[in-house]
């Protein structure tokens, strides 16, 4: 799977500053902030990363994730964002999110933006609710 990271001090973050789409505060500890595609991987995913102890929850989303596969990892400065860069590893998800919440989040926006527009459609048409 391909990872990249991201902080909040880069541009196209800036105007969210340290928050996550779902308006919590960005995590970096033992439990850290992931963004995704909701589409692929709904908010409140949980994953880890083979070889690392965090844990990771979906609970952002970027422009620039719709339709990649990729998911981006929070990070708290530009030099660790850096430092992680882009990096291809293995994955275990641990608890899959639920679509309905992502779909609850995201109407009341996809107005705003097309990349949330296409991820709601992308829910839409390929998911069938939660039960």
């Amino acid at each position: 799977m391909k990872t990249t990271a991201y902080t909040q001090s880069e541009s196209d973050h800036i105007v969210y500053g340290a928050k996550s789409a779902v308006g919590n505060t960005l995590k970096f500890g033992a439990v850290r902030s992931a963004a995704a595609d909701w589409s692929v991987y709904p908010v409140g995913t949980e994953f880890k990363i083979e070889g690392e102890p965090y844990l990771y929850q979906v609970d952002d989303y970027g422009s620039a994730l719709v339709g990649t596969g990729t998911i981006d990892l929070y990070r708290p400065s530009k030099a660790s964002m850096n430092q992680w860069g882009a990096r291809n590893v293995n994955i275990k998800v641990l608890k899959w999110g639920s679509f309905d919440q992502s779909l609850a989040i995201m109407k009341p926006r996809e107005g705003i933006k097309p990349h949330i527009r296409q991820m709601v459609s992308a829910i839409e048409t390929r998911r069938p609710p939660d039960s």
